[in-house]
């Protein structure tokens, strides 16, 4: 039995899997803020997904970057800021006597993409989210990118002179606190056209440095009332210098709020 898990700022799925092929139906259940109570919470799912069988593995994502030892988160995790710096794979151990594997949940999610979805079949796959807030990674022949922290594509700066990343200008939480509403609830055509256009400049700059096959983009920015991919793939042509000829494919996630544990049973299987 592998346990499969992708904790984010609101929210907690765990799953199990017993062939790394596929998984259960997953748990889910709002994220406590308190890091004591988060773990007793893991527990608990835990304990229900496994049926008391013996666990071989546990693999999973976190906002935020983490140590070299991938034992702890060490920042960049605003919503998550009481799991900071706590022994996090120490207490999964204790939890499910085994083997504990964690990663940056864009990175996971991502190399559930580039295995199981939209990247599926490409060499070098950029993904990015655009969600609460904005994150990403780069896959590289179905394994994460080496990186000496981390990438957060999301802090890429769009407007220098008023010091406003990417993050800043398209994730939810900055829409919401400047419009006073759930982006969803927001129907102008031409707000999420502004949105895309701004997006499309995130994405050319991820091409000319990451230089990927395929752009894979999720999250809830990108549902129905949302960004469109179509739109980012206008801009993005109007605006491409360095390689105007010869674009990657722009693709949406397919996987929507489970690529994270298909990330994880990748993760587990390549150990």
């Amino acid at each position: 039995m592998y346990i499969l898990f992708d904790i984010g700022g609101s929210k907690m799925r765990v799953a199990a899997s017993s062939d790394l092929k596929k998984f259960s139906e997953p748990l889910i259940i709002k994220t406590p803020k308190n890091f004591k109570e988060g773990m007793r919470a893991f527990g608990a799912l835990v304990k229900s997904a496994s049926h008391g069988k013996k666990i071989k593995a546990v693999a999973g994502g976190l906002p935020g970057y983490f140590d070299k030892e991938k034992t702890k988160i060490m920042g960049c995790a605003p919503n998550l800021n009481g799991w900071i710096k706590k022994p996090l794979r120490k207490d999964i151990q204790n939890i499910t006597k085994s083997p504990v594997y964690l990663e940056n949940d864009s990175d996971l999610v991502g190399l559930g993409e580039a295995v199981s979805g939209a990247g599926r079949g490409y060499k070098i796959v950029a993904y990015l989210t655009v969600s609460t807030g904005v994150g990403g990674g780069r896959i590289v022949n179905g394994k994460i990118d080496t990186a000496r922290v981390g990438s957060e594509p999301g802090n890429q700066y769009i407007d220098y002179k008023n010091k406003k990343d990417l993050e800043d200008l398209i994730a939810g939480r900055s829409v919401e606190k400047k419009y006073h509403k759930k982006p969803y609830e927001i129907l102008d055509k031409k707000f999420w056209d502004n949105m895309a256009e701004i997006l499309a400049f995130g994405v050319n700059n991820t091409i000319v440095h990451w230089s990927p096959d395929v752009v894979v983009i999720g999250g809830s920015m990108m549902k129905k009332i949302g960004i469109k991919i179509p739109r980012v793939e206008f801009h993005l042509k109007k605006i491409m210098r360095a390689f105007p000829n010869d674009l990657p494919k722009i693709k949406k996630a397919t996987l929507g709020d489970f690529g994270g544990l298909y990330g994880a049973m990748a993760r587990i299987r390549q150990k």
